[in-house]
């Protein structure tokens, strides 16, 4: 896995839910491609249409809290998303996230350097994220080894067909 991350910034507050992330009501699509239209449909009703595969999400405390669906994490690997950095995530959308191969990075300060539309560096190896922009820096928690050894793989599955010999 690349330990450099970079895009541009989609800023959203505290406390997004799963649902707001990817509605229930869209439970019923499968392919990638319908489900990425509509993330982060409940917190922004036109993410879908501004968004640039390989931005970054940013948020305040608790992303992803409320129900433990995958959905929420698919949806937002779907859309092209690189990673999301935030104060703290629920922690079953943090498992869900990391199984899914979808960097999760918890940034305490990200409020600190974040700016919409601004890019964004997030330094895995260094433990750091960089507002390109401003050049303001934060610390960001690391992420297990063997955490990173999943999102190498890409998630969990592959992984573990990596390790049986598939």
């Amino acid at each position: 896995m690349n330990l450099k991350l970079a895009g541009n910034m989609y800023l959203f507050g505290d406390n997004i839910d799963t649902d707001q992330i990817y509605p229930g009501f869209y439970l019923e699509l499968t392919s990638p491609a319908e489900i990425a239209v509509h993330c982060m449909e409940g917190a922004d009703s036109d993410f879908a249409t501004h968004f640039h595969p390989g931005g970054v999400v940013v948020a305040g405390i608790n992303f992803g809290c409320g129900s433990s669906r995958e959905h929420a994490a698919i949806t937002l690997k779907s859309a092209g998303v690189a990673a999301v950095i935030a104060k703290s995530f629920a922690r079953i959308f943090y498992r869900n996230g990391i199984n899914l191969g979808l960097p999760l990075v918890v940034c305490p300060a990200i409020d600190e350097i974040a700016g919409a539309g601004e890019c964004i560096e997030i330094d895995l190896a260094r433990g750091v994220a960089e507002n390109c922009s401003t050049g303001k820096v934060a610390a960001i928690e690391t992420i297990s080894g063997y955490a990173m050894k999943i999102l190498a793989a890409g998630g969990i599955k592959p992984l573990m067909m990596e390790e049986d010999g598939e």
